[in-house]
């Protein structure tokens, strides 16, 4: 059952040395402050799952702290590539990666088959690539019904799932609304939870297409206003385009991002905000 906690402590708490842990997010509602608090504190040797690990993952990979990544498309959306993440998988630098790519529905059709407790989800994909000779996680099925030759993908089931979300109840239950992706299925095919929110309020209101994480599946609560930044969060704040533009320039270079890294994070602490150059 989800209570209202600090940052600090819910990451010291549920975040582990050897996780596997799902950082989700579309575009919008992504858990920076949280991927902040885990190069804080030093939470080291992650395997990171995330169906489109942008400049969040970028940062924790070049902070040193990953050794494998279960994605499915990497990139600075809108500018170019991930030169940390390139690093790590070019030169080893500050260490080897390893990779486990899927497709999108690939995916997501992990995270639900780890969210509806199944071993394994099909799905007619991965025709005409060579992704699946590069995984274990994928093979083939024939359909018992029809004859028909299928993809089969293995269940993800992370030991954590950190996300971002609007507003949480006073018992834990949470709400979130807008571009959402597959952080209602991270969560529930995840062993913890965690979900820094923007406000608690007394009550959730009725709000169409709004997705709630009831407090039962959630272990934390964490109050983080800002704590998307440099994403954005519906009715609250806007995506900081500047900063994307700007991370390509301080990624590039070893040292302008180690340099960056120690100024704005490391060196922040703990102060529940998103700790980013604006």
């Amino acid at each position: 059952m989800a209570g209202v906690r600090s940052l600090h402590d819910a990451v010291a708490d549920l975040v582990h040395d050897g996780d596997t842990v799902a950082l989700e997010g579309f575009t919008h509602l992504i858990p920076f402050a949280a991927a902040h608090e885990i190069i804080r504190q030093g939470i080291t040797d992650l395997t990171l799952a995330r169906m489109t690990p942008d400049v969040i993952y970028d940062q924790l990979i070049g902070a040193g702290l990953v050794r494998k990544l279960i994605f499915s498309w990497g990139g600075n959306p809108g500018v170019g590539s991930l030169h940390r993440f390139r690093d790590a998988v070019e030169n080893g630098w500050p260490r080897p990666l390893e990779l486990d790519e899927h497709s999108h529905a690939g995916m997501a059709n992990r995270y639900v088959a780890g969210a509806s407790g199944l071993p394994f989800a099909t799905l007619r994909g991965y025709r005409g690539s060579d992704l699946a000779t590069r995984t274990d996680t994928v093979s083939t099925v024939t359909c018992p019904f029809t004859g028909e030759e299928l993809a089969a993908v293995r269940a993800l089931t992370p030991d954590v799932a950190i996300v971002h979300a609007q507003r949480a109840d006073r018992a834990g239950n949470v709400q979130m609304w807008g571009l959402t992706g597959v952080q209602k299925e991270a969560v529930l095919a995840s062993k913890r939870a965690l979900v820094t929110v923007e406000e608690v309020v007394d009550a959730l209101e009725p709000r169409p297409g709004a997705v709630v994480l009831p407090h039962w599946v959630l272990d934390a609560v964490s109050v983080v206003p800002g704590g998307a930044h440099p994403s954005y969060a519906t009715g609250y704040s806007e995506r900081d385009n500047a900063f994307y533009r700007a991370w390509d320039a301080i990624a590039r270079d070893r040292e302008a991002f180690t340099a960056w890294l120690d100024t704005e994070v490391k060196a922040a602490g703990a102060t529940g905000t998103a700790e980013v150059s604006r």
